[in-house]
């Protein structure tokens, strides 16, 4: 008669048992248990050309350590999942999945709606007026007063080339929630997927929904630092091999966006030379136009199960430039190999 070991929910590994097949009434469970013992030895025979002999008393020690911290993985990930849709406030679900190997939950990572603003940072985020439009289309709107013409058609699809700066209406403005110049501000609509890559990337993102050409899909969010800050932890971050810093040089460079422990959904996008997202600066209640916001949105329609990327070195101005944004070890010291493997790949990230 075959006997499983039983974690019981809630109770310690002390309260552990064996029990027969018969007993247990957890076809999900066992099923995952017969696909991880399937992986692994698909792993193995793979990786090392050998073939394990089957062991019909008990499970192989090697075998049952990464059944155990599959599982335990997988409940890991699973309450990490569950937190990052606690901390959301946008419509899109979060979800994470991890087929590829045994890298659980980042440790030092906090998920965060908007903008953190270090010690000493000071973001207002009230604006100082407001439009009293009953039509934002055809009246003379936040766009028009900033001197920039209305972002969206009326399909909520970007109309502006990338460099031009993008005017939502505010918290002033007498419009409502369903004001066609309202997208950044509500947050990503699509359910995204982080998931760990196989080609040695670390984790992705990838839609698990279609995504309409030139709709808003993310905003790139942070710690906002000073950009002498950003240089000492630039030093700091090189020993480590990367970093997330993303220069706010709309106007000035005064300050720079660091999510390497602060973040959002976008902390895990990867770079591509032949990105399907394009990065555009946004004003809604902050008009400081040193501290813009980071909106990513589609340059064509993206599939469902497709990875979503953008150019580590566009910035918000449309330009390339390795300044804006350093995911590489030693920013402007040590050029770093890029994977995106595009056509296009320029073969540097820096």
């Amino acid at each position: 008669m075959e006997y499983y070991l039983v974690k019981w929910k809630g109770w310690p590994d002390s309260t552990n048992t064996w029990e027969p097949l018969q007993n247990l009434k957890c076809p999900l469970l066992l099923q995952q248990f017969f696909n991880d013992k399937h992986n692994y030895l698909s792993q193995v025979q793979k990786g090392k050309a050998v073939t394990l002999k089957e062991n019909h008393s008990s499970l192989q020690p090697a075998i049952a350590e990464y059944i155990v911290r599959k599982a335990k993985q997988r409940i890991a990930l699973q309450r990490w999942q569950d937190e990052l849709n606690r901390r959301k406030n946008h419509k899109g679900m979060i979800f994470v999945e991890n087929t590829v190997d045994l890298e659980g939950p980042p440790l030092d990572f906090y998920y965060i709606n908007e903008y953190r603003p270090a010690p000493g940072i000071s973001l207002v985020n009230e604006a100082t007026f407001g439009c009293s439009c009953t039509d934002c289309f055809f009246e003379k709107c936040c766009p028009a007063e900033a001197g920039v013409l209305l972002a969206y058609n009326k399909n909520q699809q970007i109309k502006i080339p990338p460099g031009t700066p993008i005017y939502e209406c505010n918290s002033r403005c007498q419009c409502g929630p369903d004001c066609p110049n309202r997208i950044v501000q509500k947050g990503t609509q699509y359910s995204l997927c982080i998931f760990r890559t196989s080609n040695g990337c670390g984790w992705g993102v990838k839609t698990l929904v279609k995504i309409k050409r030139m709709t808003f899909v993310m905003e790139y969010v942070g710690e906002v630092i000073t950009s002498e800050e950003a240089e000492r932890r630039g030093q700091l971050y090189d020993n480590k091999g990367i970093t997330y810093l993303f220069d706010l040089d709309y106007e000035s460079d005064e300050f720079t966006v660091d999510a390497a422990r602060y973040g959002n959904v976008s902390h895990f996008v990867n770079h591509s030379c032949d990105p399907n997202l394009q990065v555009f600066n946004v004003f809604i209640d902050n008009l400081d136009t040193r501290l813009p916001r980071i909106a990513l949105f589609s340059t064509r329609t993206i599939h469902a199960g497709e990875e979503l990327t953008f150019d580590y070195q566009m910035k918000g101005s449309g330009d390339i430039s390795s300044d804006s944004i350093d995911h590489s070890p030693a920013k402007k010291r040590v050029r770093t190999v890029c994977r995106c493997g595009a056509v296009t790949c320029r073969g540097y990230l820096n």
